[in-house]
């Protein structure tokens, strides 16, 4: 890196951080404010926003996003700025999600290795098999996949809007990818026959259901749990409430808990608590390895040398991007 801050541009931050004082401390942010500083010097010059998916570091989340939220909401939100450069603070598919809904725009990744176990589990060929197997049934596909499996594709869906969207296709059966925790949590939802892929999120399978009894049993079962359905049929019967990483955010919103688990990636967990500094979060933390190659030095080296561009194939990007229209054309349901 070779851009960095004044001492006054450091000093300026100091509000930014008094926010997440509580979950940052001060010997860490010493250390993330001069690229902080660095970040916003560089915005400026580039015309540039960051987006920062919820399971980002609070530094990044906090520190330096322009927009937050789940990858269907960094999407769409992107379209309405006027930037003229976007770095995407999360990982390939979601960069990838956010380049099909805005072509014209550059879209940023600062490391291209930041992947997916969700977006890996299935391939292009693998959905055309699918379809020679289930001819007539549609497949309707996760965001958290690539542009090349959403391309084949009949619709996509979030977490949030998995349900409408199949019930919405009025068939009685429907190919489900790529997470097959999600695609039970939906057949449990509806009447329709979901036919499943053996797709796990690596963060989200590691939660078990001993676990959450035994934060239960810590706190005398004084705490609410709130799931995220990517997270096993077993886990889920145990949460008080079961939702899209949005969703659990609008519950703690809404109903004030005085004691909070999130089975969730636990970035999340740090970035709603800097919100709701009066609850207390109870963290059973699994991170992300691929969320956390994301970092504020690769953030400044990507504004500074313009890297790494995401790009799509146009014969496969109107076809991706068909599938992602077709899912908002179902419903405004925030997504994973």
């Amino acid at each position: 890196m070779t851009v960095m801050p004044s001492p006054t541009g450091v000093a300026a931050l100091r509000s930014r951080y008094e926010r997440m004082a509580h979950v940052v401390p001060e010997v860490e942010w010493l250390l993330h404010a001069p690229y902080v500083s660095a970040i916003e010097d560089l915005k400026r010059q580039r015309n540039a926003v960051v987006l920062a998916h919820n399971y980002m570091s609070p530094e990044i989340f906090h520190g330096v996003a322009d927009i937050t939220g789940d990858s269907l909401d960094l999407a769409r939100l992107a379209v309405e700025t006027d930037a003229e450069v976007i770095v995407l603070a999360g990982v390939h598919f979601m960069a990838e999600t956010v380049k099909l809904l805005n072509p014209d725009k550059t879209v940023l990744i600062p490391d291209p290795d930041a992947g997916c176990s969700l977006a890996d589990a299935v391939t292009a060929a693998d959905v055309r098999l699918l379809r020679e197997c289930y001819p007539e049934a549609p497949v309707v596909t996760y965001v958290n996949t690539s542009a090349e499996v959403k391309a084949e594709s009949d619709v996509c869906c979030t977490s949030s809007n998995a349900v409408e969207v199949v019930e919405s296709l009025g068939v009685d059966r429907v190919v489900f990818l790529p997470d097959e925790y999600l695609g039970k949590w939906v057949a449990s939802q509806t009447g329709v026959e979901v036919v499943l892929w053996k797709g796990h999120c690596v963060v989200h399978e590691r939660f078990t259901a001993d676990e959450i009894r035994r934060f239960r049993g810590a706190y005398d079962g004084e705490i609410e749990v709130l799931a995220h359905p990517e997270c096993p049929p077993e886990v889920l019967a145990e949460a008080d409430y079961v939702g899209s990483t949005s969703g659990m955010i609008r519950r703690v919103g809404d109903v004030r808990p005085p004691r909070v688990l999130m089975v969730t990636e636990c970035s999340m967990t740090d970035n709603v608590a800097v919100e709701y500094p009066e609850l207390e979060f109870v963290r059973p933390c699994n991170l992300c390895p691929y969320m956390n190659l994301i970092t504020l030095p690769k953030i400044v080296e990507s504004l500074e040398h313009m890297r790494y561009e995401v790009e799509i194939e146009p014969g496969i990007a109107g076809r991706a991007r068909r599938a992602v229209e077709r899912m908002l054309e179902v419903g405004r349901g925030r997504g994973g």
